[in-house]
C-alpha cells in the first residue's frame, strides 16, 4: 500500500491549494478515504473524509464551506480543494485509507504553510 501527497506550499490568506494523493497497492475504489492533519506543536486532527463511491463527503467545523474533498476511482486519487485558507490551517496533510485519526496507513504528508 502507497499513497503519495502532492500540492503543498507556501500561500497567503485567503489563497487557494489543491491536494492530491496517489493511492497504490490496494483497491482503492473499495475504501473510504480521509485527509487528517498535524499543526506544529499539536495532535493530529480530522479534516474530512469521503465514502468509497465519492457520494459521502464529511467535514471538520474548522474547514466546512472551505474545503472540498473529492475522488476519482479511475485515477486512484483523492483530493483536497483548500479555499479562503487561514494561517490556522498551516500544517501537514496526510491522506490515509480508512476514517478519522485512526485511518491507516497514512502518506509522508504534504506541508501547508499559510502566511503573509
Amino acid at each position: 500500500v502507497q499513497l503519495v501527497e502532492s500540492g503543498g506550499g507556501l500561500v497567503q490568506p485567503g489563497g487557494s491549494l489543491r491536494l492530491s494523493c496517489a493511492a497504490s497497492g490496494f483497491t482503492f475504489s473499495m475504501y473510504y478515504m480521509s485527509w487528517v492533519r498535524q499543526a506544529p506543536g499539536k495532535g493530529l486532527e480530522w479534516v474530512s473524509d469521503i465514502n468509497s463511491g465519492g457520494s459521502t463527503t464529511r467535514y471538520a467545523d474548522s474547514v466546512k464551506g472551505r474545503f472540498t474533498i473529492a475522488r476519482d476511482n479511475a485515477k486512484n486519487t483523492l483530493y483536497l480543494q483548500m479555499n479562503s485558507l487561514k494561517p490556522e490551517d498551516t500544517a501537514l496533510y496526510y491522506c490515509a485509507r480508512g476514517l478519522g485519526t485512526t485511518a491507516w496507513p497514512r502518506g509522508q504528508g504534504t506541508q501547508v504553510t499559510v502566511s503573509s
